[in-house]
């Protein structure tokens, strides 16, 4: 399936659950929905025009961001929505959702750019979580930042803050009732203590989580191998050149 099919699938889905429960869409949500329209059509032109006239209404809202940016890759509008977004943040400052996908509007360009440029563009998309963590602390705003840090080369020094903010984000899910997305702090914060040189911590939170999520792919491999299988492993996961996915719609559809 491709990129577009299954974003329009999984949006279509999820945008028909609030008319099925009888709640009266709002005019952000009516440019939502054609936003989704114009993208099934692959006109994407008309798509960010409308998704920016629903965020301009609703700008902390986390679907109506994540979705734009998911058209805006499909369309490689970078330089649009990063504008778009510091327009957004400066009409609402309070907006820490608007921050958040702000950085990660940098984040996806990175794979799109060179490598100066991509350091570059890696340490504003961290700025950018860092404001919508202190406007609002989040188990994503925390695990972003975190499972960003792990990205750097260790002669940046980044790897302990990313463990940090990682292991902020497990103590959020703890308090909270379990979610399908929670595993991804158990396999990073693991990667972390693994970059830090700590293999014994990792192996034990990568048993942990997989207790708690059976079966989970990137744990099993992770607790399969040694030695330098691992370390190409994880290496292999921390590649700038190979985008990561930004889609946040498991805070939603979970």
């Amino acid at each position: 399936m491709s990129r577009l099919n299954a974003f329009l699938l999984l949006i279509l889905f999820t945008a028909s659950s609030g008319t099925a429960r009888g709640v009266e869409p709002t005019a952000a949500d009516n440019h939502y929905r054609e936003a989704i329209k114009a993208v099934s059509a692959k006109d994407y032109t008309t798509a960010l025009t409308e998704f920016e006239l629903a965020l301009d209404i609703d700008p902390d809202n986390l679907r109506f961001a994540s979705d734009y940016r998911q058209a805006v890759i499909l369309a490689k509008q970078y330089d649009r929505c990063l504008g778009f977004f510091e327009k957004l943040v400066t009409a609402a400052p309070a907006a820490s959702n608007a921050y958040l996908n702000y950085g990660f509007a940098y984040v996806d360009k990175i794979p799109d750019a060179g490598a100066i440029t991509q350091v570059i563009l890696a340490n504003k998309s961290l700025s950018l979580f860092s404001r919508s963590i202190e406007l609002k602390p989040s188990w994503i705003a925390y695990y972003t930042r975190g499972n960003s840090s792990l990205f750097w080369p260790k002669i940046f020094g980044r790897t302990p803050l990313g463990v940090a903010d990682l292991e902020e984000a497990m103590k959020l899910q703890k308090t909270e009732n379990k979610r399908g997305f929670h595993v991804r702090a158990y396999i990073a914060l693991g990667d972390g203590y693994w970059k830090m040189g700590e293999l014994d911590k990792a192996r034990t939170l990568w048993r942990e989580g997989l207790a708690q999520f059976p079966g989970t792919s990137p744990l099993v491999e992770r607790l399969a191998v040694e030695g330098d299988p691992l370390k190409a492993l994880i290496d292999g996961m921390y590649d700038p050149n190979k985008r990561v996915d930004t889609n946040l719609h498991e805070l939603w559809t979970d």
